[in-house]
């Protein structure tokens, strides 16, 4: 009884129930700034945690991810930007910076940490919470040579109990001309964002629109599979992600004609870590959305077969509006549309990133406006307003966001 009372102590909650559910935390570029928020089970409302906003460590914040357990969270700066940079502990160049996360959410800088290639741009965790991937947009050059066409994935060992980060060498290639083991792992042309499903990893390659699949191994070691590289299958593909057996791709379709692209789903091959196309897969955005750029697999309660795409504009040019469009993942992989006449769901201008709250009754968009949207779930994955109002402050020029609904 003792414990369950601290916990609930922990997380904002009383013995009538409610309370605080999660923590989220949200980035801006604009200021170089986390602003956090604790979430309400009842309603989803937002309140800011104290001390809010928070500094991002480094220029350019666009990715972030929490290690599993929530003490620590890890901040992709991407480098340059026009936010303040004479404050900051990781300075103006292309950075990860570590906090440790403590009661009701409160972020502490602990260190910064480089990445072994240029413009790192993604984030992600292996599925034991071991090992921490970064994604850099252009990978070293070999002993003085011009720099590659490609980029890079650099694999960081997280250690439990400090967060620390230390590097972890590509023990299958060796640098040519020294003789070294390569310090990152290569991928496709000009990548933009990685997804991990079970046992691999994909990165999203925008300058030729492929895919670039890895192996997840023991010790962090990523390894090829038989293909290196494969088509996409898209003409302007802006993300990609994984959720229950599925990954998705989102594509805004030719650039310059306010297309409403569409969402390409497919299955994993699990021993090759292939994309494997679903008969009749593609499928159209939900009019008037457009320009599709991120998505989330999701639902109330345990359930996790709906697909969430967030658009930033409309073909709609009477009534411009982003909005998150909603489909349910049929028994043979495929996409319906749902909920009819209210979907797609407006949103704040610009949406750039989505997460669902720990209890799963939630979802919200990081918004360019510097806004974050809130929605309620139903069970049958519609989705409705927040009863206390869906409009968040966060903070300026908001990018992608995080939550985690504990510390352990």
């Amino acid at each position: 009884m003792a414990l369950v009372v601290s916990v609930a102590m922990g997380l904002g909650m009383t013995a009538c129930g409610g309370g605080t559910i999660g923590f989220m935390w949200v980035l801006g570029t604009q200021y170089n700034q986390i602003a956090g928020f604790k979430i309400d089970d009842f309603t989803g409302n937002l309140t800011a945690m104290p001390h809010s906003p928070f500094t991002s460590g480094g220029a350019d914040p666009v990715s972030i991810v929490v290690k599993p357990g929530g003490r620590f969270i890890y901040v992709v700066n991407k480098g340059g930007g026009n936010g303040p940079t004479s404050n900051l502990p990781c300075g103006s160049a292309g950075s990860i910076s570590e906090f440790s996360v403590g009661g009701q959410g409160v972020l502490t800088f602990q260190q910064c940490f480089t990445s072994q290639g240029s413009t790192p741009v993604w984030a992600a965790v292996d599925t034991t919470g071991n090992f921490l991937y970064v994604l850099d947009q252009q990978a070293p050059s070999l002993d003085g040579a011009p720099l590659p066409a490609n980029g890079d994935i650099t694999v960081f060992s997280i250690d439990p109990n400090t967060g620390r980060l230390t590097l972890v060498l590509n023990q299958q290639i060796k640098d040519p001309a020294t003789g070294l083991q390569l310090t990152y792992f290569p991928v496709g042309e000009t990548p933009t964002m990685m997804a991990v499903s079970g046992g691999c990893l994909f990165t999203l390659n925008s300058a030729d629109q492929s895919i670039s699949p890895y192996a997840t191994g023991t010790a962090g070691q990523l390894t090829l599979t038989t293909t290196q590289k494969f088509n996409s299958g898209a003409v302007r593909p802006t993300s990609i992600i994984t959720g229950g057996s599925g990954v998705y791709i989102t594509d805004a379709g030719a650039p310059n004609t306010n297309s409403p692209g569409q969402l390409l789903p497919f299955t994993v091959g699990a021993t090759t870590c292939s994309l494997n196309t679903i008969t009749g897969g593609p499928v159209a955005n939900i009019s008037p959305a457009a320009n599709p750029v991120y998505s989330l697999v999701g639902g109330a309660g345990s359930a996790k077969n709906f697909v969430y795409v967030a658009n930033q504009s409309t073909t709609d040019t009477t009534n411009p509006n982003s909005s998150i469009s909603a489909f349910q993942v049929q028994t043979n992989g495929t996409l319906l549309a749902i909920d009819p006449g209210n979907n797609p769901y407006s949103v704040g201008a610009g949406p750039v990133c989505m997460v669902e709250d720990p209890s799963n009754q939630y979802i919200y968009t990081s918004n360019g406006d510097g806004t974050v949207t809130g929605k309620s779930i139903s069970t049958q994955g519609f989705l409705q307003d927040l009863k206390r109002g869906s409009k968040f402050t966060a903070t300026g020029q908001a990018t992608c966001l995080a939550v985690s609904g504990n510390v352990d």
